[in-house]
C-alpha cells in the first residue's frame, strides 16, 4: 500500500489543531498579531480589490504576500454591532449590541461577561493594546481597559463627534480631538507600541477612524488622490500600514507577525462597494462585504485567494488557534476557525450566515444564494418596503454566482432553494431574533455612525 501524502498546508493546520488542544499557556513560538480595522472602508476601495483611482501599494503588498478573501462579511452593517461581533466571536444580538451604535454620551456598552480576543490573548501572555476608535461603550465599566486591552490610546466614539476627548487609558489627554491629525497620531502610537513590546508576544489592534466622515486628511496627504478627499484618507491609511510594516522590520519581527487588514462595514457616504448593491446601514451585500487580507510569513502561502464565505466573528477563534489557545467549550460563539480558508480552501465552515439590521434579520446567505428581506427602511439604494397581494412582506432571492450585484430576483424560478432559505430564516428568527431586547418601535434609528 502506497504511503499517504499530505500537503504542507494540511500538516500545518493539523499541527495548529493539536497545539490548540494540548496547551492553554504561552509558548515561545507564539506570533505577534496586528489587527488593522478600517472604518467605513468599502470592498472596492483597495487596489487589490479593483480600485483604480486610489493607490494602496502597501495594503496591496500584504495581499500579494498573504491571503485575500473575496466573500468576507461583517457581523453588523454599522460600527458598534460589527466591532462587538469581531471582538466576541458572536452575532451582536447575543451581546445586546445589535441595535445601531452608541452615541458619545449614550448608555450601554460591551458587558463584562463577554470574553474578547484581547482578554483571551492577555491570558496567554500577550501584551495587548488598542489604538484608535473603540465605540463599544463610554462608561468606566465599558472602557477598553476593562475588556482585555492593557493599554489604550484613542477615542471612545466616532471621529464625527468633535467634542469628544482623546484618552490614554482612562486619562484624558486632550478634551477635544483634532480629527485631521488622528491618523498621524494613531500611527505614531502604534509604532511606539511595537517598539516597546518587541521582546514579547503582542496583540495590537489599530482601529482607525479612516475613511469615516468627516474626510480630513493630514495636510501632507490632502489633494493627492484622484478620488477626492475620500481617496486622500484611504491613501493616508495605506501610509499607516506601511509605517507599521517598517516598524516590524526594524525590530526583526516581520517573520513572526500576523497582520490582518479589514473594515468594520461598507462605505458611507462615499466609497466603492466594488459593484455590490447597497452600502453601510442596509441589507444589501455592499453594507457587509469588506476586504480581508492576512499576511503570516512562512505559514500562509503568498498570493492565496479564497472565495468561501466567512464573517468577522470568525477572526476570534482563528487568532486564538494561531496563538495556541485551548478551545473554550463553555463559551457559546458563532465564529469558526477559518485557517483552512487562509490556506486557500474554498469550503466555508458555515452553512448559513445571518445579516442583521438592528435586531432584525435583514438578509441571509448560503454558498449559492442570498435572501434579502424587504422589511427594513429604505436607505442608500435600499429596496423600498414591498408587499404581496395579501399584504405580506416579500423576500428577494439572488444567486450569488450568477448575479453577485443582486439585480435579478429568482424567487419564482427555484422554489426548492427558496424553501430551504426560508427554513434557515425561520431558524434564525427562532434562535437569534428571539434574543431581541427592544420593541419593534426601537428597531430603526436614523444614526449610521
Amino acid at each position: 500500500m502506497a504511503p499517504v501524502k499530505f500537503t504542507s498546508a494540511f500538516l500545518f493546520v493539523l499541527c495548529l489543531m493539536v497545539s490548540a488542544c494540548d496547551t492553554g499557556t504561552k509558548t515561545k513560538e507564539q506570533p505577534n498579531i496586528i489587527l488593522i480595522l478600517a472604518d467605513d472602508l468599502g470592498y472596492g476601495d483597495l487596489g487589490t480589490y479593483g480600485a483604480t483611482l486610489i493607490k494602496t501599494p502597501n495594503i496591496d503588498q500584504l495581499a500579494a504576500e498573504g491571503v485575500k478573501l473575496t466573500q468576507f462579511y461583517t457581523s453588523g452593517n454599522v460600527c458598534t454591532p460589527s466591532r462587538a461581533g469581531l471582538l466576541t466571536g458572536k452575532y451582536p444580538i447575543r451581546t445586546g449590541l445589535a441595535n445601531r451604535t452608541i452615541a458619545p454620551n449614550g448608555p450601554g456598552g460591551l458587558s463584562a461577561e463577554e470574553l474578547t480576543i484581547a482578554e483571551q490573548l492577555s491570558d496567554l501572555g500577550y501584551k495587548t493594546g488598542l489604538v484608535g476608535k473603540w465605540h463599544l461603550g463610554n462608561g468606566p465599566e465599558h472602557h477598553p481597559n476593562q475588556h482585555g486591552f492593557q493599554t489604550f490610546f484613542g477615542i471612545l466614539s466616532s471621529n464625527d463627534f468633535p467634542d469628544q476627548a482623546l484618552y490614554r487609558n482612562t486619562d484624558i489627554v486632550h478634551e477635544r480631538i483634532n480629527a485631521q491629525m488622528l491618523a498621524v497620531d494613531f500611527t505614531g502610537e502604534a509604532e511606539r507600541f511595537i517598539d516597546k513590546n518587541a521582546a514579547h508576544p503582542f496583540f495590537l489592534m489599530l482601529s482607525t477612524t479612516s475613511p469615516h466622515k468627516p474626510l480630513l486628511p493630514a495636510p501632507e496627504f490632502s489633494n493627492l488622490s484622484e478620488a477626492g478627499h475620500y481617496g486622500d484618507v484611504v491613501e493616508e491609511l495605506d501610509w499607516t500600514v506601511g509605517q507599521l510594516v517598517t516598524a516590524l522590520d526594524r525590530n526583526g519581527l516581520t517573520e513572526n507577525t500576523v497582520i490582518i487588514f479589514t473594515s468594520d462595514n461598507g462605505p458611507f457616504p462615499e466609497g466603492s462597494t466594488g459593484g455590490l448593491r447597497g452600502g453601510k446601514g442596509n441589507g444589501w451585500d455592499g453594507g457587509y462585504r469588506v476586504p480581508l487580507i492576512i499576511k503570516w510569513p512562512n505559514n500562509i502561502p503568498e498570493g492565496t485567494v479564497s472565495s468561501a464565505m466567512s464573517m468577522n466573528f470568525d477572526l476570534k477563534p482563528t487568532l486564538l488557534s494561531i496563538a495556541g489557545a485551548r478551545e473554550n467549550t463553555d463559551e457559546v460563539i458563532d465564529g469558526r476557525n477559518i485557517l483552512p480558508l487562509l490556506m486557500g480552501s474554498n469550503t466555508s465552515p458555515h452553512d448559513v450566515l445571518y445579516f442583521f439590521n438592528n435586531e432584525r434579520i435583514s438578509a441571509l446567505r448560503t454558498n449559492d444564494w442570498r435572501l434579502v428581506l424587504s422589511d427594513y427602511p429604505p436607505w442608500r439604494d435600499a429596496e423600498p418596503i414591498r408587499f404581496d397581494k395579501n399584504k405580506m412582506l416579500q423576500t428577494l432571492m439572488y444567486n450569488m454566482h450568477l448575479t453577485p450585484d443582486q439585480q435579478y430576483d429568482l424567487s419564482d424560478r427555484y422554489p426548492d432553494d427558496k424553501k430551504q432559505l426560508e427554513q434557515y430564516l425561520a431558524q434564525g428568527r427562532q434562535t437569534l431574533e428571539a434574543l431581541s431586547t427592544h420593541d419593534d418601535s426601537d428597531q430603526y434609528g436614523d444614526s449610521v455612525d
